[in-house]
């Protein structure tokens, strides 16, 4: 009974898709409810501690390695993290603020902000994918309320038109560069309810503060991109190992549709 509402329709008003396409990201409230958010809340910190394979201690990590533990396509490895990334209730969501018919799984990641984690530096995360269209979308999935000293997400409003820095990988540079590119842009830095969820384009700048709690930041993310995309020619080595690792080798110019990038909803 508790998966009924992975699969329950959240509906989304016209008013809600505006605001994502101008803005780049829209946060939603109650998408989840406590049962389910304490539930697999336990499960991904089990799957975390599981899988985690860096020991190194924070103060001895880079500024990347401090902002989060990722672990990536746990639905590979656990049929209950497979049944909550494969929620058709969020890849509708994705799909409906995207405007397009359908959506394909392009990779779920685990981003757990230690206490005391570092801050998450300014990024767009397509520069990372090859993709042949800009038709992607992140589900930012807190398995907890976030308070702002837990370091919840931050979104550049409207920055998803930007040009300028797209292509600077997670990294101080990043930071101390895209801070100044936007600093005409208003920036979201708000708290997350219970429940709450963010989606935001691929194209969207974001970043977030450090962890200065004592609590670990449980996050769970889902990459979702419109059915129907192809591969792009890789302009960077990180997009060639996308391409390689979660489009398994899939050529330029074909549609991304491998065994690792199922379709998660259609109309």
């Amino acid at each position: 009974m508790m998966n009924d509402i992975l699969e329950k329709h959240y509906p989304i008003s016209q008013a809600q898709i505006d605001q994502y396409q101008r803005d780049g990201y829209i946060k939603l409230k109650d998408v989840f409810d406590n049962d389910t958010l304490s539930h697999y809340g336990d499960v991904f910190m089990e799957l975390v501690k599981k899988y985690n394979k860096d020991n190194t201690p924070l103060e001895k990590r880079d500024t990347y390695g401090m902002a989060f533990l990722q672990i990536s396509n746990l639905w590979e490895s656990d049929e209950r993290a497979k049944t909550f990334a494969f929620s058709k209730r969020l890849a509708r969501i994705a799909s409906e603020l995207m405007n397009v018919k359908g959506v394909r799984m392009y990779h779920d990641q685990a981003l757990f902000k230690e206490p005391s984690g570092g801050f998450t530096p300014w990024h767009v995360d397509q520069f990372y994918w090859p993709l042949s269209n800009s038709n992607s979308i992140t589900a930012w999935i807190p398995l907890q309320a976030i308070p702002l000293d837990m370091g919840p997400l931050q979104f550049a409003i409207g920055s998803q038109t930007i040009m300028e820095h797209r292509n600077l990988a997670i990294s101080d540079e990043s930071e101390r560069k895209i801070s100044q590119s936007l600093k005409d842009f208003p920036i979201d830095n708000t708290a997350f309810a219970l429940g709450e969820i963010s989606f935001h384009s691929g194209w969207t700048f974001h970043r977030a503060g450090p962890n200065k709690t004592e609590n670990m930041r449980k996050v769970m993310t889902v990459i979702y991109i419109e059915d129907g995309v192809r591969v792009a020619t890789p302009n960077s080595q990180a997009q060639e190992n996308d391409r390689l690792k979660w489009m398994m080798g899939a050529e330029v110019g074909e549609v991304v549709a491998s065994d690792l990038n199922p379709v998660l909803y259609h109309q």
